[in-house]
């Protein structure tokens, strides 16, 4: 069964460097899928290429149509958005600002009969990433830059979501957090995945990831060497002592 994201063959270089030698993933409609690997394995460049950031070769297909090298705003028009490692929110905006900002790319829109503006689904969207987290409510007249770590990779993952996305892709959203916030931030994955919204998500911390995850995929050196359900990676022996430690408890 085809997925509403599909990489084939898709070549990356950096100058005379291969960063990524003919990578193929399938990410089925509504579900999360995990990209694992060491630094330097391509994973980041990965998501980078899907969003437009930087050129590659192959295809990249959105709903069986290929994005590749598209435009990085034309390519969230199309239904994909990317919160990035680093959270990179907009210091000097508020929170809301920031949430704001993410739904520029949002139209009015017909469903079962009903027509939305982007105004009413902007509206619907903020309640959305309120409830997910609840924190970015009671912070929401706060400028981003006084938040916390994990308030700031909430507003990273929020802002993404105010597109409305098809498919969202995150890079490291545990990157420098803390235990109970990581876990605060797996729960929302789950609850996200829940609503219908797919996700590629590029992790180092395996373990948690896997748990969460449908599906994985192990990048070495830019290949692909592993995949298969989260379920059974989780136990794999290699996996695990490579990047769970030796242990998968």
């Amino acid at each position: 069964m085809d997925g509403i994201l599909q990489i084939k063959n898709l070549r990356v270089n950096y100058g005379p460097i291969q960063a990524l030698s003919g990578i193929d993933v399938d990410v089925q409609k509504g579900t999360i899928v995990a990209l694992l690997g060491a630094n330097g394995a391509g994973k980041t460049t990965t998501l980078k290429t899907i969003s437009g950031l930087i050129k590659g070769k192959g295809e990249i297909l959105l709903d069986g149509e290929n994005i590749i090298n598209k435009r990085a705003y034309a390519i969230v028009k199309k239904g994909l958005t990317q919160s990035p490692e680093g959270r990179f929110v907009f210091n000097g905006l508020t929170v809301e600002e920031n949430l704001r900002a993410g739904a520029y790319s949002l139209k009015s829109k017909t469903e079962n009969g009903i027509k939305q503006s982007a105004r009413a689904r902007m509206r619907a969207n903020f309640e959305m990433v309120y409830d997910l987290f609840p924190r970015l409510r009671e912070r929401a007249k706060q400028q981003s830059n006084t938040l916390s770590g994990g308030e700031q990779q909430m507003l990273a993952i929020g802002r993404a979501l105010m597109a409305s996305p098809k498919v969202l892709l995150l890079d490291e959203p545990s990157l420098g957090l803390a235990p109970l916030l990581i876990k605060d931030i797996f729960d929302a994955l789950v609850k996200i995945r829940a609503e219908g919204t797919t996700i590629l998500i590029v992790e180092q911390n395996a373990l948690a990831t896997l748990k969460i995850a449908d599906y994985a995929y192990v990048l070495e050196l830019g290949k692909i060497s592993m995949q298969g359900p989260a379920s059974e990676l989780i136990t794999n022996e290699r996996l695990i002592d490579a990047y769970l430690g030796g242990n998968k408890s």
